[in-house]
């Protein structure tokens, strides 16, 4: 009798009127949003931010579940293996949405084929730092020594194939210089180590430079940005000081499992338009150097066309530079 049951369930849940009618009257109960990296680090404050505003325009709850590991790559997978069902989201990051495919040698999933992109979240550039004691005060200074000493630079990063380490080489390549990538477990043991002068230069996401740039423990020497950002007064971008057309951001949005109807994904997306309209939301993002997008840039068909972008992009900089996790 059970078998029968869930037999019969299975049917009206597989009904197209039904998955009609079930989007119609969504949402009807808690979301999840999987992050795939730990609590407490970038992306997962940024997503417990977003995930708090858009849940209120919803009137519905928005749960976040971390799942960690392998560069964000568990999560992703396990996500794209959700029901699309409009009750499980992966909240994509640069990393495991644009690089991965070319890092790593069997990926679990496609970033554009197993995903429905829903909306795209602000974005975070990156700025270049060293020391407050390091001798070098500009970009062309930086980049002088590097074409003088080839792989004498050694910057620091997140870990291999992390968005500052793959950044380092797309400046590196750009630039004409050699440098030699020191990897870290995470930002935040980088940075110690470029205060304390064990590592040149690194690139940093401007929402956690600006307090060390303020406390005057790194020297900001240019921005990833495409124009010149308030918060960090007097800093040009790459762009415009050293390397015309260098510009790059971390990037984050929310993706849905392929299959989840158009109806639940446009529910999401006008649900954050509304959110981004809150402009003490959208100030508080902005002071932390957090850039906000055009409407037309966060919008599904734009951020799944972003996606394939990037991929490409990135695959390039990871072939030139010899990059690879296998």
């Amino acid at each position: 009798m059970k078998k029968r049951i869930a037999a019969v369930a299975a049917t009206i849940l597989l009904n197209p009127i039904f998955a009609v009618h079930a989007a119609e009257n969504y949402p009807n109960h808690a979301i999840t949003w999987i992050v795939p990296f730990s609590a407490g680090g970038p992306t997962d404050a940024m997503a417990r931010n977003i995930a708090n505003k858009v849940s209120q325009e919803l009137k519905e709850t928005i749960l976040v579940e971390n799942v960690p590991g392998a560069g964000g790559t568990i999560g992703a997978a396990k996500a794209s293996r959700a029901e699309p069902d409009g009750y499980t989201f992966l909240v994509g990051h640069i990393g495991y949405m644009a690089a991965a495919p070319s890092l790593y040698p069997k990926l679990p999933y496609s970033p554009t084929k197993d995903f429905e992109a829903v909306f795209r979240f602000p974005d975070t550039p990156l700025v270049l730092l060293v020391g407050e004691k390091s001798p070098y005060k500009t970009v062309d200074g930086l980049i002088a020594f590097g074409k003088k000493n080839p792989e004498r630079l050694n910057f620091g990063n997140a870990g291999v194939g992390s968005t500052s380490h793959l950044v380092a080489a797309m400046f590196a390549s750009k630039a004409g210089i050699q440098i030699q990538p020191i990897a870290y477990k995470g930002a935040g043991p980088a940075l110690n180590d470029l205060i304390g002068g064990q590592v040149d230069a690194m690139f940093d996401q401007t929402n956690t430079a600006l307090p060390q740039t303020q406390g005057k423990k790194v020297r900001a020497l240019a921005l990833t940005a495409a124009n010149r950002m308030e918060q960090f007064p007097n800093v040009p971008t790459l762009k415009e000081s050293a390397i015309p057309g260098f510009q790059v951001s971390t990037w984050y949005g929310l993706y849905a499992p392929k299959g989840t109807p158009d109806k639940v994904i446009q529910t999401l997306y006008q649900a954050y338009g509304r959110a981004m309209q809150d402009k003490s939301f959208t100030q508080k993002m902005a002071d932390q150097g957090i850039l906000l997008l055009p409407d037309a840039d966060y919008a599904p068909k734009a951020f799944q066309q972003f996606t394939i972008d990037e991929g490409a992009r990135w695959a390039e900089v990871i072939k030139k530079a010899g990059i690879s996790l296998k």
